[in-house]
């Protein structure tokens, strides 16, 4: 089939999560929805590219250069927590415990997929340490083999300096996605961070 509805549930059901049968109620839902609220969605999809940046900073996806957290005066300096991707951040930031700055490395340490580690903003890491006033990096990936040859690697390229670099306690089960974990998991995997050696 072909047609508009069947093009709209085509591109929804591209998200992640979402199938034929969801796509096709979200697109059923949105025809019986005032027609503002459509234009307002188009209007928004249209110009959600140009309206966000990547922290200079940081790496994390916001509205601003550098983002609100980087700029959050009440924020601890002292400490950088490493995660993989934007999700893992708001995850983190959400649950609360947690009241430092953050790192975003957009990826994983994965040579079978391609990602080295030039791939991953460790050069910004390094100087934003380089640069004084940070006492420890706590890396946050998630427990899998590339989430640990990560935290490796991040221990690795801080070696020189004299920041301590920890890891989160295994409380996120392996191979889970951190940004699924909930608030009281991400806050006893924090308590219970180690320092790498």
């Amino acid at each position: 089939m072909t047609g508009p509805i069947h093009e709209l549930i085509e591109l929804f059901a591209r998200f992640p999560g979402i199938g034929r049968r969801s796509a096709t109620r979200l697109v059923f839902h949105l025809l019986d929805m005032n027609p503002e609220f459509a234009a307002r969605l188009g209007e928004s999809l249209l110009s959600f590219h140009q309206r966000i940046v990547r922290c200079g900073v940081c790496a994390n996806m916001s509205d601003s250069d550098p983002c609100g957290i980087c700029t959050d005066r009440g924020r601890d300096k002292t400490t950088i927590c490493v995660v993989e991707n934007v999700p893992d951040l708001w995850a983190v930031d959400a649950g609360g415990t947690y009241r430092g700055r953050f790192h975003v490395l957009h990826g994983l340490l994965s040579p079978l997929d391609g990602i080295g580690p030039d791939d991953l903003h460790l050069e910004q890491l390094l100087e934003r340490v380089a640069a004084g006033g940070v006492a420890e990096v706590i890396v946050a990936t998630r427990p899998s083999v590339e989430g640990e040859a990560t935290a490796l690697l991040i221990r690795r390229t801080l070696e020189k300096t004299a920041v301590k670099v920890s890891r989160i306690a295994s409380g996120v089960p392996h191979g889970s996605e951190l940004e699924y974990a909930d608030a009281r998991t991400l806050e006893r995997a924090f308590a219970d961070r180690r320092e790498l050696p």
